[in-house]
């Protein structure tokens, strides 16, 4: 074979090897501004899809670290889905309901710029990694829920309820937690104590009020869970006592066991779960629009 032939079909190959690329991410666009701290998000749109679905991607970090920079589901783009990658105040900033209500804030700002920007957000999709897949499970389990709405941002018109929820590896019950790993809830430098601005077991109502375990009811969004059974830094019983909860209503919930997970990684994001990931969204999102 010539070589100028060879070359072409090696580029050939390359290029149809290549998984659907989206068009380069809108960086750093300010949904709200809190105390003159600017909440940012990073929008990644499929190429050449029209009205895609929207997934919002909520960053983990522990609520004291992370980045909206640091989106890990880019890759939905491939199945067709539109991705907000959003920020919210860290506990430096701010506590326990703040996080709630900027995430909330994130959403209404979606929605009211739908139009511009070209994505579907009549039914939203969640998605969040460790204290991130905590605040998505918090939006999925409060939606309509007063208490939780605040005003970060206005868009007060527009409805903050998502319709799907995936939860990687979050914690959803701070009373069982401040049993099991006391080490992550009752210092005051510890993460739930920066977050609640106390110790968990110092205020059990609050405690209480900021697990979303304690939220489930009839209305909550459709949940899928992913979580490693050698999680050591947020244990499998967290997403085994949601599920509970959700079982108890007979809710839409699935619960996908890693074998031999820890606490995230590639483990948790192979092509068979991502599938699965995007079945599920597909499921909420793209056939009810």
């Amino acid at each position: 074979m010539k070589k100028s032939v060879l070359l072409a079909v090696l580029l050939a190959c390359s290029m149809t090897s290549q998984p659907t690329i989206a068009a380069p991410p809108l960086k750093d666009i300010t949904f709200a501004t809190v105390n003159s701290h600017e909440l940012k998000l990073d929008l990644y749109l499929p190429k050449d899809a029209t009205d895609p679905p929207l997934v919002v991607f909520i960053h983990g970090g522990g609520w004291r670290n992370g980045s909206h920079k640091r989106c890990l589901t880019p890759w939905l783009t491939d199945h067709g889905f539109a991705v907000a990658s959003i920020s919210y105040r860290l506990t430096d900033k701010a506590v326990f309901p703040a996080q709630v209500h900027d995430c909330k804030a994130a959403v209404r700002w979606l929605r009211e710029h739908a139009g511009e920007y070209g994505y579907n957000a009549k039914r939203i999709g969640v998605a969040g990694t460790s204290a991130g897949g905590y605040l998505a499970v918090f939006l999925g389990v409060t939606g309509g829920d007063e208490e939780f709405e605040g005003t970060v941002g206005g868009n007060l018109a527009q409805d903050s309820t998502v319709q799907a929820v995936v939860d990687y590896y979050g914690p959803t019950d701070f009373v069982l937690r401040s049993k099991n790993q006391p080490h992550k809830t009752e210092k005051p430098d510890s993460p739930v104590g920066l977050l609640l601005g106390t110790p968990a077991s110092a205020d059990l109502d609050l405690a209480r009020r900021a697990s979303p375990a304690f939220h489930v009811s009839d209305e909550a969004a459709p949940l899928l869970i992913i979580h490693g059974d050698q999680d050591k830094t947020v244990y499998l019983d967290q997403s085994q006592r949601l599920e509970e909860e959700y079982r108890t209503l007979d809710l839409d919930v699935t619960l996908e066991v890693v074998e031999g997970g820890g606490h995230g990684g590639d483990a948790h994001f192979t092509k068979a779960y991502r599938d699965k990931v995007a079945k599920f969204l597909e499921t909420h999102l793209k056939a009810a629009k």
